[in-house]
């Protein structure tokens, strides 16, 4: 690779150190003042180098915009440096709203509620707390009942680029006929 070429190299992976978030290619372009399809090439460069190195640190895509990340095996050293307490599980009723936000891609509190049967409000406010799901809006509605959705930080701690990859349900072959209405659950 060229002189140039690792000084992009350097200022993309500087530029995704420094804001921590995911970022969308285009915005690096933007920065770079080059072109999107170089950046990608580019990305893909440093994702290979990162895992040639096998090092600490890895360079992920989720919904198409890239970030880097701690590998999962040092999350133990990270958090006793960060002083992080280990997070406590999802219990059973949280992964079952987290699964009804996931596989909806929107819902409000009241359709969790009417699929689980019970009152979900300690579980939305773990999942929220967690980072997991995040308010999107409200429903044009009476009442104008609070819409949720998952996070950029559900798809990294699924290890998924976007909710399309996440698995089909069992038994989910048959609503795929073509019926737009059926309900995933």
């Amino acid at each position: 690779m060229s002189s140039k070429s690792n000084n992009v190299l350097a200022s993309l992976e500087a530029m995704l150190f420094a804001a921590g978030d995911p970022v969308e290619p285009g915005k690096l372009a933007e920065v770079l003042d080059i072109d999107v399809e170089s950046v990608i090439k580019m990305l893909g460069h440093l994702e290979a180098s990162y895992d040639e190195k096998d090092g600490g640190l890895r360079l992920i895509r989720i919904d198409g915009k890239y970030q880097l990340i701690t590998r999962e095996e040092y999350a133990d050293e990270v958090r006793g440096l960060l002083e992080i307490k280990k997070n406590t599980p999802l219990s059973q009723a949280a992964f079952e709203v987290l699964a009804i936000v996931a596989y909806n891609k929107t819902v409000t509190r009241s359709f969790i509620e009417q699929i689980r049967g019970v009152d979900c409000s300690g579980s939305l406010s773990n999942l929220i707390q967690k980072g997991l799901v995040e308010e999107k809006g409200r429903l044009d509605l009476p009442g104008r009942p609070l819409v949720y959705g998952t996070t950029d930080r559900f798809l990294r701690c699924f290890s998924l680029n976007s909710l399309d990859d996440l698995p089909d349900l069992p038994g989910s072959e048959e609503n795929t006929s073509g019926d737009s209405q059926t309900s995933l659950f």
